[in-house]
């Protein structure tokens, strides 16, 4: 990015408790439960403080599930004090929460308490938990994986000849997933009593009712007819957890679930339930942070309520520490694809009436408000179940609808891949959409950092991989995939808005397999698809223009598993070095298909392909970037040392 945008703004004050308040708070004698609360309390000033100093974060079930990880990890879990290779295991299958589960850590001493600084962060706290943290015992990636990884532990555990309990939060949401109920049956065979699961029942799944996506009925005889013992219970009311637990604990050899009602933003009532929903019904807390205001008001009611609490308590006021919220990037002019996307789409639907369009929980992030307000006969959603939204997908195909199945690209192209090889198989035509494609924003970390995407996809017959860079390419690439090819196809999106030092103009049309020079240059070409890579590989090539003296053509390619090949023999004409950059690995990326291909040209023509290398980390964007030499310093840098090995 520019040094423009890298111009600070003010950046404002938050405060949290800080790890001295916790410590004496445990050794303060209090009754278990008088402690918890004052806990929690505390847990939640500094969840606030995390997420909103790392501008990015899920609020609301962060505070739904606070009140369980404090009650399990001061009362419930066992060998604390022996460390995390001998305590009793505990995790969550949903990871939206990881910033509530690091507050209880590090208000147990369990964590470097610094780190809550760091939310976010290269060498930081993961955005959704990551092995690396101590005491996290598994990472998240698409849900439902929870229960499955717990009957893995126990399983292990008892091959070592020991025994320790394993405690597993979910989300409700999280249980429309098919692996869940898939895991069911074999823990109750195999009698791991080890295995207790918390559902997190906050009733809100992302932005949504549950009851209105995927109605989880008489959840209680669900379990149980799976062999389960189950128990309800207020997740708020510690007496309630712990009775609720105790019974539970009567019966052994059986696992057992604890279905804990609680709700999503517990603890700041503008934040909570019902009462946080904007003009689309959607509640206004899952994602992201506070703005200075929100901050500021449900500051305000989190300091009263511990305040009320430590008078209770007979303690002392509570004393916080300030820190300062890094600064915010100015707003710009950038391109912002899924909101082009969303336009594209109703002015596709007005037009074809074939047009259908399906969600997976993610109809804000997906642009798709606009096209449920407009067709909700023609809109599906399809809940936390992205193969059952896939095979759905290809039934309406085979009915001659056009169906556009959405998720994230991370989830899309991976837990319903066999499903989407199976309707290639049909030879039907289903458009695929992915966002939150690529490297960024990183943020949420590597599980939502879609970065293997064109891999898993580049082998389906009959399927076109495109990734559009501008607005105006994602209008032309919706047009292309809707009424001018009878393949399948994937549009990827990048989620991020990001200003583009070049324009196409508006009329432009997609042309298979053929790219668009967006920079003029005889030396080197630089081949690349997506706003920000594009961004970044022409303000690389103006540098080495003005630094080096070395002329660089930028291509803009869209098309990520097709070329042209009369158009790249062409395009090679003249120039020393072909550049290919990858918003994703290396490996069975763009890259090595341009690659691929020019190999068979016979010519000796010096080829460097520059994407992903090894797990995305976890950070802000310029970190991230930096980290893995994609920002315009590192592309620079890498073509440059390319130039003088060809030289040589």
């Amino acid at each position: 990015m520019g040094e423009s945008q890298l111009e600070e703004v003010e950046s404002d004050e938050l405060s949290y408790v800080p790890y001295l308040a916790f410590k004496e708070l445990r050794e303060a004698g209090l009754a278990a439960e008088q402690c918890a609360a004052l806990f929690a309390a505390y847990a939640r000033i500094n969840v606030f403080y995390s997420i909103a100093r790392a501008w990015s974060g899920h609020i609301g079930t962060c505070f739904s599930s606070v009140d369980i990880m404090t009650w399990l990890f001061l009362e419930r879990m066992q060998g604390l004090d022996q460390g995390q290779d001998k305590c009793d295991f505990f995790f969550s299958s949903k990871g939206h929460d990881a910033p509530a589960l690091y507050t209880v850590l590090a208000g147990l001493g369990l964590l470097d308490f610094d780190q809550l600084h760091n939310l976010r962060r290269v060498e930081g706290l993961a955005g959704h938990p990551h092995v690396e943290t101590p005491f996290i015992q598994a990472n998240t990636g698409s849900l439902g994986m929870g229960i499955s990884k717990a009957k893995g532990m126990a399983l292990a555990q008892r091959m070592k000849g020991q025994v320790r309990r394993i405690f597993v939060l979910t989300g409700d949401g999280e249980l429309q997933e098919g692996q869940i109920w898939e895991s069911l049956g074999s823990a109750v065979q195999l009698g791991l009593g080890e295995i207790t699961v918390i559902v997190d029942h906050n009733k809100i799944q992302s932005d949504t009712w549950v009851e209105e996506v995927g109605s989880l009925g008489d959840l209680e005889g669900k379990f149980t007819s799976f062999g389960w013992l189950t128990a309800r219970c207020d997740g708020h009311d510690f007496s309630a957890i712990e009775l609720a637990l105790n019974r539970l604990d009567e019966i052994g050899g059986v696992p057992k679930v604890l279905i804990a009602d609680t709700v999503k933003g517990k603890g700041v009532s503008f934040m909570e339930g019902p009462t946080a929903l904007d003009d689309n019904d959607l509640y206004l807390f899952h994602s992201g942070a506070p703005n200075e205001e929100a901050y500021a008001r449900g500051l305000a009611e989190l300091i009263d309520s511990a305040n009320v609490l430590t008078r209770e308590a007979g303690l002392s006021e509570l004393i916080l520490e300030k820190g300062r919220r890094p600064p915010r990037k100015p707003v710009l002019a950038v391109e912002r694809l899924v909101d082009a996307y969303s336009s594209a789409l109703v002015e596709q639907a007005a037009r074809n009436s074939s047009i259908v369009v399906l969600d997976a929980d993610l109809v804000k992030d997906c642009g798709l408000l606009e096209f449920r307000r407009r067709f909700p006969e023609r809109f599906i959603e399809c809940g936390i179940a992205e193969q059952d939204m896939v095979s759905q997908a290809g039934a309406l195909a085979r009915q001659d609808l056009i169906p556009l199945v959405h998720s994230f690209a991370c989830f899309l192209s991976a837990r319903p891949n066999e499903q989407i090889y199976n309707n290639a198989s049909e030879g039907t035509k289903v458009i695929y959409v992915g966002s939150l494609a690529g490297l960024l924003p990183g943020g949420p970390g590597h599980s939502h950092q879609a970065v293997r995407d064109i891999s898993a996809l580049t082998a389906v017959p009959n399927l076109l991989l495109i990734e559009p860079c501008s607005e105006v390419e994602v209008k032309a690439t919706l047009d292309f995939c809707v009424n001018r090819t009878k393949a399948s196809s994937y549009i990827r999106l990048v989620s991020l808005g990001w200003p583009l030092p070049f324009r196409l103009p508006a009329d432009h049309a997609l042309c298979l397999g053929i790219g668009t020079e967006v920079r003029a240059g005889g030396d080197v070409v630089i081949f690349g698809a997506g706003p920000w890579l594009l961004a970044n590989a022409y303000d690389a090539a103006e540098k080495l223009d003005r630094d080096e003296g070395v002329s660089a053509k930028v291509i803009d390619l869209p098309w990520l598993n097709r070329v042209d090949t009369d158009w790249l023999r062409e395009t090679l004409v003249g120039v020393k070095l072909v550049v290919t950059l990858d918003n994703h690995y290396v490996e069975a990326g763009q890259g090595q298909m341009l690659a691929s291909r020019i190999a068979r040209f016979g010519v000796a023509l010096p080829v460097i392909s520059i994407g992903v290398r090894d797990l995305p980390v976890c950070g802000t964007n310029d970190e991230v970037l930096a980290h893995h030499q994609l920002d315009v310093d590192g592309l620079s840098a890498s073509i440059k040392a390319a130039l003088v090995e060809t030289a040589t």
